[in-house]
């Protein structure tokens, strides 16, 4: 079944395109895009980020995207980083309520990483991996 995902944290720089990568990687016949709330758009993807997904054997260029309505509208699915994140969606996009979960669901929220050691976004990327596949064997429903 095909999906278009996305993704969504604060600054579409550490969390958001790290998830997409790995999910690329996991369904690379998928759409999988992501974006930040508060963004800048065009800012390269952190140094940890790109770090660790060079470790795991993963190129993903990126640079950070703000997130529209209309590219919200075009997901089957909004995964967040967190909660925080979903009510602000719902809040601004309250016809999207259904389509948009967090990624950790009730298990609270994705680590940020920003501005840490390179361990930290490690943590971050083996949260990310095995809520992703959770994700995945549970039928792709959030």
């Amino acid at each position: 079944m095909f999906m278009n995902i996305l993704f969504v944290c604060t600054g579409n720089t550490c969390r958001s395109p790290m998830a997409a990568a790995i999910l690329r990687e996991k369904r690379p016949d998928w759409v999988v895009q992501s974006a930040g709330l508060f963004a800048s758009p065009g800012i390269p993807t952190s140094l940890g980020t790109k770090t660790v997904l060079l470790e795991k054997g993963i190129h993903s260029p990126h640079v950070s995207m703000q997130l529209t309505e209309e590219m919200a509208e075009r997901a089957d699915v909004i995964l967040t980083m967190t909660d925080s994140h979903k009510q602000t969606i719902d809040i601004h996009f309250p016809h999207l309520k259904g389509k948009t979960y967090t990624l950790k669901g009730e298990e609270g929220d994705v680590i940020d990483p920003f501005g840490g050691p390179v361990h930290i976004y490690r943590q971050t990327y083996d949260e990310l991996l095995f809520y992703i596949e959770k994700w995945l064997e549970e039928g792709s429903k959030a």
